[in-house]
């Protein structure tokens, strides 16, 4: 048995030691960076993990020893939960905090040898982990139902929930054991399950494009214009569905109902979900529908805002009558997309005009 759990964690760390080499040439990509830095970090920190974890480590090496690997296995729930971020939202940045959250983490993890013994120092190391990885569910169901990527889409339960599952797994033998320690059984089981799940990962993370992570968002609508450009033809999109979804956004001005869904713009158009999100995603190059939805609301406002006619209209009223439902999330959106404030940007069109 012993052999057997060697063999599998060199496999794992080799296979993670693959992923890192496939990712380091995404890191010059400025779309794909922060997705591809992340990943790279959590395969680092998992293959720490494979080999401090192994029964050798932690039946063999002193407290000491085994301390900077405790830390940097503790830390990869936080990686896990900023990798969830990273794959399900396309607007994800890295900020500093995160890596200050990372760091405060695997200090706790790396002070084991101070506080060994005592319960409640013992409890939140083994909460940690059960909470980033509740963090990382969070991530993944957040936008379940507006993500248009089918592929993505399965990746969410089979990759990110199944790691949220091993993490929740693993802590639950820890806790029922009577030393914290894996017996040889219990940590073949965890090294089996990790190799499962990173291989799988490595399936879709190495295909590239195939695993629709690497794709390019479609570009925003003009601001002038009101609704986005025509779908560019497709060969797996619905053609009669591409137009009725056209006619249904350009004409009747679907996208300002508040709180519009994909669900309920189906049901308007009468259509299975599955049909209109291919539509939207491999017709017009969304990836996200509330993105999709937002961008169509923000061109109108745009426009409207640079309309001298419009000029007396407060800008409650334009962001109320696009759909959204109050100011905040408005002047959120508003700015993300120009960088400026919609008052500001309704200045600066107008003093042009």
């Amino acid at each position: 048995m012993v052999l057997i759990d060697a063999g599998l964690r060199g496999a794992l760390v080799a296979l993670l030691l693959l992923i890192v080499a496939a990712l380091l040439p995404r890191c010059r990509q400025a779309r794909h960076a922060d997705l591809a830095r992340v990943g790279i970090a959590l395969a680092l920190s998992l293959a720490v993990q494979a080999v401090s974890a192994s029964p050798w480590a932690e039946y063999a090496l002193s407290c000491p020893a085994q301390a900077p690997g405790v830390g940097v296995s503790l830390g990869s729930g936080v990686l896990f939960w900023l990798f969830a971020c990273a794959v399900f939202d396309d607007d994800f940045r890295l900020r500093a905090w995160h890596g200050a959250v990372w760091a405060a983490v695997a200090a706790y993890g790396s002070s084991v040898c101070l506080w060994q013994g005592w319960w409640p120092a013992l409890l939140l190391l083994r909460a940690i982990p059960i909470g980033f990885a509740l963090l990382g569910l969070l991530a993944v169901a957040g936008e379940w139902r507006g993500d248009l990527v089918e592929k993505r889409r399965r990746w969410r339960a089979l990759v990110v929930g199944g790691g949220a599952v091993y993490a929740l797994v693993m802590v639950t033998l820890r806790i029922g054991s009577t030393d914290g320690r894996l017996g040889s059984g219990a940590a073949l089981s965890d090294v089996a399950m990790m190799l499962g799940l990173v291989a799988f990962a490595a399936g879709r993370l190495l295909t590239l494009r195939a695993a629709g992570l690497w794709e390019e968002p479609a570009a925003a609508p003009a601001a002038p214009q009101p609704v986005a450009p025509a779908p560019a033809p497709v060969e797996r999109a619905d053609p009669a569905l591409a137009a009725a979804l056209a006619r249904h956004m350009q004409h009747e001005r679907g996208y300002a109902q508040e709180g519009l869904s994909l669900a309920g713009l189906a049901a308007q158009l009468a259509v299975p979900e599955y049909r209109l999100r291919r539509v939207i995603n491999q017709g017009l190059g969304h990836r996200n529908f509330n993105a999709y939805v937002n961008g169509l609301r923000l061109a109108e406002a745009k426009r409207r805002l640079a309309d001298p006619a419009e000029r007396s209209l407060p800008v409650l009223s334009i962001a109320l009558d696009v759909g959204f439902g109050s100011i905040g999330p408005f002047n959120r959106a508003f700015k993300a997309d120009t960088g400026l404030t919609p008052t500001e940007f309704r200045q600066q069109r107008l003093a042009d005009s």
